[in-house]
């Protein structure tokens, strides 16, 4: 082999709460995984701001600061983390060959793959700006800071559909902002969303730029699309749910995905349909989409990993 060759027994690619505790359970288990970290190392929680729903941290955390001691964690029983992306992978045939951006080749006889789903974004400037600081893409995960509070949220789907619903609940108000006329949602989460008081439809609109201070988001002004006119709402949160993306456009025509790009695995495993490569987190899951089910995954992955090897 080159120098810029080796030989691993478990690669964990991609980071976050499923990645990092499949690095802490195949560490312990003496698979000596190397782990590369991906784009966003700590995935979708370094840009939370705090985390109150994760077990074990009863006064809450941040989540860049939780992300750090997962790493931390992995680190200690003697995780290979690595900074980089993966750029190439070969599942025909074990070992499995894969590829980096920092020129290593890999030959791995185990690959967990927990490299997670991306919120789709709107692109405005401001929605950046204030970004953990009123604007989520995740209302289970920060709906509760804006109790008894008005906020906003757009999209259309199944997705706004049930976090508005869900907001309504905290909220004493809550915005729904869609471009079209009618919702994408299916009809059941259309009557529920009709039916909630405190849910105010804005049709044929658009968010035109989040509005806030020093302290986080004030506002946003909305634009319908058909006649122009603009109106500022009073807010405290600004939800963008309009969909996540699987990161697995370097997995495609490796293992099977979905309809919709996410990693299909055996019911009640992390197993894919390739022997020896496991899934965990949200790159498989677009139902839960939570830090403690992805960490459980994880879990699952490295375990159905180890009894892979030793089989």
């Amino acid at each position: 082999m080159s120098e810029n060759s080796e030989k691993v027994r478990c690669l964990i690619i991609g980071s976050g709460p499923a990645g990092y505790t499949a690095a802490i359970y195949a560490a312990r288990a003496d698979l000596k995984p190397v782990m590369y970290q991906g784009m966003q190392p700590g995935g979708q929680l370094t840009i939370t701001t705090e985390v109150e729903n994760f077990p074990g941290y009863p006064d809450g955390i941040d989540g860049p600061e939780m992300m750090e001691q997962f790493r931390k964690q992995a680190e200690r029983f003697g995780t290979d983390i690595r900074f980089g992306v993966v750029t190439r992978v070969d599942l025909s045939n074990r070992p499995f060959k894969v590829e980096a951006d920092d020129g290593k080749t890999m030959e791995t006889e185990t690959v967990i793959i927990a490299t997670g789903a991306s919120a789709k974004w709107l692109g405005l400037p401001s929605e950046q700006k204030y970004m953990g600081q009123g604007v989520s893409g995740c209302a289970t995960c920060d709906g509760f800071f804006y109790r008894g509070k008005d906020v906003a949220i757009v999209g259309g789907g199944d997705t706004a559909a049930e976090e508005a619903t869900y907001l309504a609940k905290l909220c004493k108000k809550v915005y729904m902002i869609h471009r079209r006329d009618t919702l994408r949602a299916s009809k059941a989460m259309q009557h529920k969303v009709f039916h909630t008081p405190n849910i105010e439809m804005l049709w044929d609109s658009v968010p035109a730029e989040v509005l806030g201070d020093e302290a986080g988001v004030t506002g946003v002004r909305v634009k319908n699309v058909k006649t122009g006119e603009e109106r500022t709402l009073d807010v405290w949160g600004f939800f963008v749910a309009i969909g996540h993306k699987p990161n697995t456009e370097v997995f495609a025509g490796q293992v099977e995905l979905d309809e919709t790009g996410y990693i299909k695995i055996i019911p009640g495993t992390a197993s894919t349909n390739v022997e020896g490569v496991f899934a965990c987190g949200d790159v498989q899951d677009h139902h839960y989409r939570q830090a403690v089910t992805a960490a459980g995954t994880g879990c699952m992955a490295a375990i159905e990993a180890e009894r892979f090897l030793t089989s």
